[in-house]
């Protein structure tokens, strides 16, 4: 295991998604309040020391219920929310004018009871405003004191460095995972950069790879799961994998893997 740098903070390579604590489609319903807040407890005392939510997840539920989990913070501890898409329905709406993702930062901000957002992310870039609107908002942001840091998601390396001439990106937040390896240009670029990578959903396992995933799952007397993050946690310095659970069980099994080495036959096998 090893740090990975977020502006000007570092922290462990594990960190935590706290989405599927208020529930989250396809993941079944939220457990109880007190099994959610135990496990957002839990992952933070066992050394995950960023926390990733969101404005959408449950309508800033998911932010109260971190911020009644873990505040006042820890000093190691990172928060980490997003803003930039909006779910009315069923569908997720990208949503990047200046005016509301000021007002979202604003509101997240009394949500997690902060001082200021540690990294504050664009959840999607919105085709339908001018990027440079999108990434001034986010500079204003930092400018004013809200925001420490700011994070892009599901972007392209020609979308990270146009917001890169407007504003600093300290890190990216994309599908990416053992079985989903479309965007590893970015991967190879935010390391080059010096950019945390934060895969979202990196446990998953599609019917393509797992045929490779599990012998050596059984050889190194893991579970396939656990193959998949440490397979990410050794793919690169500035991966920093944030995979949810709502589950105290699955998130010792999550923990497990920072102890699991992929030697050479396994990297082999899973490439």
């Amino acid at each position: 295991m090893r740090d990975v740098k977020i502006g000007d903070r570092s922290v462990a390579q594990l960190g935590f998604g706290a989405m599927r604590l208020t529930g989250a489609a396809p993941f079944g319903d939220a457990p109880d309040r007190d099994t959610a807040i135990a496990v957002c407890r839990a992952a933070v005392e066992a050394g995950c020391q960023l926390v990733d939510t969101a404005d959408a997840y449950a309508l800033g539920l998911n932010e109260e219920l971190v911020a009644e989990a873990l505040s006042p913070y820890a000093d190691e501890v990172l928060v980490a929310t997003k803003a930039g898409q909006a779910r009315p329905g069923d569908d997720w709406v990208p949503l990047g004018r200046p005016e509301y993702l000021k007002q979202q930062a604003h509101l997240s901000l009394m949500r997690l009871r902060l001082e200021v957002i540690d990294l504050f992310q664009l959840h999607r870039v919105d085709p339908k405003v001018p990027l440079a609107d999108q990434a001034g908002a986010l500079r204003e942001l930092i400018e004013e004191g809200v925001v420490r840091a700011v994070g892009l998601s599901q972007v392209s390396v020609e979308t990270i460095e146009a917001f890169r001439e407007i504003v600093p990106i300290a890190s990216v937040q994309n599908r990416y995972s053992i079985s989903a390896r479309n965007d590893e240009d970015v991967v190879d670029h935010c390391e080059r950069e010096g950019i945390a990578f934060l895969p979202w959903r990196p446990l998953e396992i599609s019917s393509r790879v797992v045929n490779a995933v599990q012998p050596v799952a059984d050889r190194l007397d893991a579970t396939p799961t656990q193959v998949a993050l440490a397979w990410a946690l050794q793919r690169s310095p500035v991966m920093l994998p944030i995979p949810g659970t709502a589950s105290l069980e699955h998130l010792a099994e999550n923990l497990a893997a920072r102890d699991l080495v992929l030697d050479a036959e396994a990297v082999a096998a899973l490439s």
